[in-house]
């Protein structure tokens, strides 16, 4: 056991074989219930005595993944009120150590997903000299849905409270507070994407690093007051958070998976919007696209899989069921000429059938231009793809999205990540390529390859075998310029 001292309290973490001492459940903020529904993120409550941190905290209240992705991405549910918490995982907790810190944003489409998983342990990273945090965020209609009367991105503003937390807190568990960088995937990394522009969140981290996600994903206000008025005609209530906020969770929570649920399956603009094309009902809410500009002052790593949008085909069958037309009228969704464009992806997939055509164009729009994007807004951001292809679903499922999780935290045989990466041995060189680059982007911000520019743009591909190559796929690139 050990002890660190937070300006809330004292808490007791475990010390385990290896030396990493971990803090787990500590709160950052107050329940965000009874009066502090729907609103900011309030102080958390100070203790007396020591604190135990041994175990997991309460995870927000969330609807379950439908099937087949509540197998594929399984969750931890733990009950409870206090679920605005964080875990830390230190190699030297005391005050004066000084090391680099990694703060984690977990994904999930801003409806599901927690930090506190066993995927997400940040034991491998404490190995590695740094210290690392995981953290809860509210998710769904309390974290994001916009509502008269409440203020919006409640979801983000807890993450600023944790990193807050954070910088006032982490140099107690050996963590250096000036030099912490925040990392996220899909929901997380697009969370981030948000985060830079926020004034709210400015000097709290040093350096990001976005997988599956950047800055392109969010809803106007219109397009976010149409979604709230949907779920409150559901639940026979006015869409106002007063209204919400007299639904039990027990009736609230699997509306929100039906009203997923219908988005997915009528996706009609005249209904849901621009949300048709991000398939999510819940997310940050802004009136419309922007980008960070070259005086940032945040480093930025960004990437994504190469075959992301196989996920969200593959397993529910759908891909099989794309039809030609149906290839056509998305390329058109998505701002391209088919005929112009169609015939691009063809050539470097001459045996595509259109569902396989169109998980290339859905990567495409939904995260590697943004990824791009990004990149060119900002001069000096390092620029990766991840390529290895599981071998799941006969090898279908490819490089998919969130495959990269695994190699990313070096826990490629977590149990949580079995249905993904399949019974075959996944490469440990590649984890050990693709963590020692997040590690020694969070040390020195340099992750090991040549930065991204519009001239050479080098990307680093984390294949089987890593290499940096300039303009990956430059053809279907430029197919995007002034679109995406």
């Amino acid at each position: 056991m050990t002890v660190c001292i937070t300006r809330q309290g004292a808490v007791r973490g475990s010390l385990s074989a290896d030396g990493v001492a971990s803090f787990l459940g500590i709160p950052y903020a107050a329940p965000p219930f009874g009066e502090l529904r729907f609103r900011p993120p309030a102080p958390p409550e100070p203790w007396t005595g020591v604190r135990d941190a041994l175990s997991y905290g309460p995870t927000p209240p969330r609807a379950p993944y439908p099937p087949p992705f509540d197998a594929l991405v399984p969750e931890d549910v733990r009950p409870g009120e206090d679920c605005l918490n964080l875990n830390i995982w230190t190699p030297a907790p005391e005050p004066g150590a000084g090391l680099p810190v990694m703060v984690w944003v977990h994904g999930g489409a801003f409806q599901n997903g927690s930090g506190s998983t066993s995927g997400y342990d940040g034991g491998a990273f404490a190995r590695d000299g740094v210290v690392c945090v995981t953290f809860d965020y509210r998710l769904g209609t309390d974290g994001f849905l916009h509502l008269p009367g409440a203020p919006d991105n409640r979801g983000l503003l807890d993450q600023v409270a944790a990193l807050r937390w954070v910088r006032e807190n982490i140099a107690a568990f050996g963590g250096d507070p000036d030099q912490v960088t925040v990392f996220g995937e899909s929901a997380g990394a697009m969370s981030i994407g948000q985060l830079l522009l926020l004034d709210e969140a400015r000097g709290l981290f040093r350096r990001a690093i976005l997988q599956s996600g950047a800055c392109h994903h969010f809803l106007p206000p219109a397009t976010a007051t149409r979604i709230a008025a949907h779920l409150a005609a559901k639940l026979g209530i006015e869409p106002t958070s007063d209204a919400f906020a007299e639904v039990p969770l027990a009736a609230l929570i699997p509306a929100q998976g039906e009203l997923r649920t219908e988005l997915n399956t009528r996706p009609d603009p005249a209904l849901w919007g621009e949300a048709v094309l991000n398939i999510m009902p819940f997310e940050p809410v802004k009136p419309d696209l922007s980008l960070p500009g070259p005086d940032l002052g945040v480093e930025l790593l960004i990437g994504s899989t190469r075959e992301e949008y196989r996920f969200f085909l593959v397993p529910t069958k759908r891909m099989d069921a794309v039809s030609e037309d149906r290839l056509h009228a998305m390329a058109a969704a998505y701002g391209l000429d088919p005929d112009q464009a169609l015939p691009v992806y063809r050539a470097t997939r001459p045996t595509a059938t259109p569902g396989e055509l169109l998980a290339a164009l859905a990567t495409d729009w939904f995260f590697r231009l943004p990824a791009i994007r990004l990149a060119e807004a900002v001069p000096g951001s390092y620029l990766y793809e991840f390529g290895w292809r599981s071998p799941q679903y006969g090898g279908r499922l490819g490089a998919c999205h969130a495959l990269d999780l695994p190699f990313v935290f070096d826990r490629l045989h977590d149990p949580r990540y079995a249905a993904l990466l399949g019974p075959s041995q996944p490469p440990q060189t590649l984890a050990d390529a693709m963590h020692g680059a997040w590690v020694s982007f969070a040390k020195t911000g340099d992750p090991g390859w040549p930065a991204y520019d519009t001239a050479t743009r080098t990307t680093m591909m984390f294949g089987t075998e890593p290499v940096p190559e300039a303009d990956p796929r430059p053809v279907e690139r430029a197919l995007w310029e002034g679109r995406r």
